[in-house]
């Protein structure tokens, strides 16, 4: 899935992206990709769900119509064995139908910090094994595997660009040793899995919203991104389609501009200063909360134009190679603000948890291979839609989701309420 942009110049760049954003708004359109099929699984998630609950009207309709669209089949632990044994069934269904596999491997130690999603293998050496049986699983078959989603977001003990401590600092990791380790174990698992023949692996970037772009891109290099197939952007979250695509642009020339030394990643420009020569240097922060262009008239908080015409300059003749894809089986209407927050009770300063089951979101764009944008490699649906993020109390004594007045389903649930706003609320609409 590797592509190839053009960047020779400042208008050539200016160019691309609006051409890629108007594709994005358009729909699919051919792509190096045109024949792939994304495959949907009949025995997934979403059906067990269905057979597990029994359920039954409504909530039944609603869980069938999501379970029509082809969403990431993932593998969160067991032994070596078994794991090889669950993706060895999995890619041999789908290479039956002649379809396309799309594999999470989440198993890497602390994972999520040991927070809702807690878990993961008990050593680097038991990730490792682990992740050699996941390979072994997939063997010849074509698969799409994202590796490790909040895997290089969240890095216990790591120190970041600028000096700090990454906040997460489990107690029973090493401090000494956490960071080197995460760093070794997706390099290990890259290499397992890039040197299968069919199998296209993709290592996590969070999201537009998140680390800036230089943060992200050095992340991705000592990961081993060069010898992946790229990295993915917006797993289980809620940016605007828009935004991840330019901000996975970014990402991509600043892995570019660094490696080939033309500057270092604290000079990447980024989502939280857009200066650069379209706009005389004049940047602000830009906002999640509206869909980005680089269009003439679009309100600075959320043009591109600046920082797309910032990596012209740096880039010169060099251009981006990096693909990458991006998540959008729950972002059609985009992210929840918390300033538009209907619920009560909260104490002074509650983190509301805007990632954790919002109200009121949509399903996005329908996973493809096609993009029309030669560094997107596909928009996919990685988070399961209707599965829920966690039990959500969003800074209060709980237990209810004081945005729902209910208790949310424990993460990876099914959680039917959000399952029909994912399909009432889509864009595009739901057919």
């Amino acid at each position: 899935m590797s592509r190839i942009r053009s960047a020779r110049t400042l208008t050539a760049v200016a160019a691309a992206t609006l051409a890629g954003a108007t594709a994005l708004l358009a729909g699919p359109a051919a792509s190096a990709s045109t024949g792939d099929t994304l495959w949907v699984d009949n025995h997934g998630a979403i059906k067990q769900h269905v057979a597990d609950l029994h359920l039954k009207g409504q909530e039944r309709t609603d869980a069938l119509a999501l379970a029509g669209f082809a969403s990431a089949n993932w593998f969160t632990g067991g032994t070596p064995q078994e794991v090889r044994n669950g993706v060895h069934n999995v890619v041999r269904r789908a290479a039956d139908a002649d379809g396309i596999p799309t594999l999470v491997a989440y198993n890497i130690p602390f994972r999520d910090c040991s927070q809702y999603s807690a878990g993961g293998a008990t050593s680097p050496a038991a990730y490792d094994a682990w992740i050699d049986g996941f390979a072994a699983g997939i063997g010849g078959d074509r698969a799409i595997v994202l590796l490790e989603p909040d895997g290089l977001g969240i890095i216990p003990f790591h120190t970041n660009l600028d000096g700090s401590m990454d906040w997460c600092q489990p107690a029973d990791a090493d401090p000494a040793t956490a960071a080197s380790d995460r760093f070794a174990m997706l390099n290990h698992a890259v290499d397992a899995l890039a040197a299968l023949p069919n199998t296209k692996v993709y290592l996590d970037a969070g999201n537009s919203a998140w680390l800036n772009v230089g943060e992200n891109a050095s992340r991705l290099v000592t990961a081993g991104v060069q010898k992946a197939d790229g990295f993915f952007l917006n797993a289980s979250n809620y940016q605007f389609t828009e935004n991840s695509v330019a901000y996975g642009h970014w990402v991509s020339s600043c892995i570019a501009v660094a490696t080939h030394g033309l500057a270092g990643y604290n000079d990447c420009g980024n989502q939280y200063w857009n200066g650069g020569p379209a706009n005389s240097w004049t940047g602000v922060a830009m906002t999640s909360y509206a869909r980005w262009s680089d269009a003439p008239g679009t309100p600075a908080n959320q043009n591109t134009a600046g920082v797309d015409s910032r990596y012209a300059l740096q880039l010169g003749g060099l251009a981006p190679t990096t693909p990458f894809v991006v998540d959008t089986a729950r972002n059609g209407v985009g992210p929840w603000d918390p300033a538009t927050s209907t619920g009560t009770g909260y104490p002074a300063g509650a983190d509301k948890q805007d990632w954790c089951n919002p109200p009121g979101r949509g399903l996005g764009m329908r996973p493809t291979l096609e993009t029309g944008d030669p560094l997107v490699a596909g928009f996919l649906w990685i988070k399961v839609p209707g599965e829920s993020d966690g039990s959500c109390t969003r800074g209060t004594a709980g237990p209810e989701d004081p945005e729902r007045g209910v208790v949310d389903p424990a993460a990876g649930a099914w959680f039917p309420a959000q399952a029909h706003e994912l399909l009432e609320l889509a864009v595009p609409a739901v057919s």
